[in-house]
């Protein structure tokens, strides 16, 4: 069996520039595939991290994001007073109204325009996302027109760097920090006092509610009350689950056109493996003649060259998978259809990526490799043995 599965390898060396040519051409379309997976499971995989499993979300009811959400004071003060919120040494519930408002800004790399989140908000945001932490500067004092921003956003938006400042609704916001929110949605955020936001925005509303569950597992009990609730018309939701939604569209549209690029480059490569072996097999004929004079059947010769066209597609999948592991470094930056902000993320591989990239590539494999290795195996023992004659 090694013999069997080695010998296909051993044949494509020694052919090594068309077998070069193959292998790149397949990496070629490995590396599209990958990247694109890559592309949609980063921005998945910020947008769920963005949210806690210890904490719960409330918005209007059928807000598809916060963007479009709206809640009276007294609808966020109900939320804040269940028995199932948690509370802080001093008895006060950990939640935090707020509001999210867009804003428009000028990117640093070429100045064009973004959208950006400015949410509303207030110190206890720190005590239910424990994870994030200011990195620079200090937190923005309440009653102020003090912002602190996401690491990304300071990097990609004019006048975001600590110490700078944007103008947005006739009044000035002054950087004071920069916070890291490992990764996740709100590193392209800016956060500010939600007083101060709803005053000078002139929206006397907030968009949502976060509270900490004493239990994650008394969720249910805490949406099934506020959501019978006649005076609320709201959705809870798990933090996580209500950013993961948000991905979905997203990402939806880079894997279906990722998808058909990649199918489209998998045509080309096909045709190229599937050359490589035609070549092979005019190239082996007496070969070919002599494995079936000394007892291969017409099915083994088949398999020996599927195989053959398999370590190809595996060889590809090698080429590929290193080249686009190397996208894992890039941060790119796209319009959330959810919510019509920007969010910066970065390319991720996962487990599922570098099996499903291997399935496709010797699939490709298998395809190319198949009308070659029945020509092959067709071949008969007298007209091959009589060329080497």
């Amino acid at each position: 069996m090694s013999l069997f599965l080695t010998y296909g390898l051993r044949n494509l060396f020694v052919r090594k520039l068309t077998t070069t040519m193959t292998v790149l051409g397949m990496g070629l379309v490995v590396f599209v595939f990958a990247a694109v997976l890559m592309l949609a499971h980063g921005l998945e995989e910020t947008l769920v991290d963005t949210g806690s499993p210890d904490n719960a979300i409330v918005v209007r009811a059928a807000a598809s994001a916060e963007t479009v959400s709206i809640m009276s004071r007294d609808q966020a003060g109900i939320a804040r007073t269940q028995p199932e919120v948690a509370l802080k040494a001093d008895g006060t519930p950990v939640a935090t109204n707020e509001l999210i408002v867009m804003v428009n800004l000028s990117k640093r790399k070429n100045g064009d325009a973004g959208n950006v989140i400015i949410r509303g908000t207030t110190p206890d945001i720190f005590v239910l996302r424990s994870g994030i932490k200011l990195t620079a500067g200090r937190m923005f004092t309440p009653g102020t027109s003090e912002i602190i921003v996401g690491k990304r956003a300071a990097e990609n938006f004019k006048g975001c760097a600590l110490g700078e400042h944007i103008t947005s609704a006739l009044r000035d916001w002054n950087v004071v920090g920069v916070f890291d929110a490992g990764g996740t949605g709100f590193d392209s955020e800016l956060w500010g006092d939600v007083e101060q936001i709803q005053q000078v925005f002139k929206r006397p509303i907030y968009s949502s509610v976060t509270l900490r569950l004493k239990d994650p597992a008394q969720f249910d009990a805490l949406k099934k009350r506020l959501e019978a609730d006649p005076r609320m018309t709201v959705d809870v939701k798990r933090e996580r689950q209500f950013y993961t939604e948000q991905s979905q569209a997203t990402a939806t549209f880079i894997r279906v056109i990722g998808l058909l690029v990649s199918i489209i480059f998998a045509v080309g490569a096909v045709i190229g493996a599937m050359i490589t072996m035609y070549a092979s097999v005019s190239n082996r004929t007496v070969e070919i003649g002599t494995l079936r004079a000394i007892g291969f059947s017409r099915t083994r010769i088949l398999g020996v060259f599927l195989i053959e066209s398999v370590w190809l597609s595996i060889l590809g999948w090698v080429v590929g998978v290193i080249a686009a592991s190397a996208m894992s470094l890039v941060t790119v930056s796209t319009t959330n259809w959810d919510t019509f902000a920007e969010l910066a993320f970065s390319f991720a591989l996962s487990s599922r990526i570098l099996i499903g990239s291997l399935v496709f590539s010797v699939v490709m494999g298998l395809v190319g490799g198949f009308l070659p290795a029945v020509r092959a195996s067709r071949a008969r023992i007298v007209e091959s043995l009589r060329e080497a004659a």
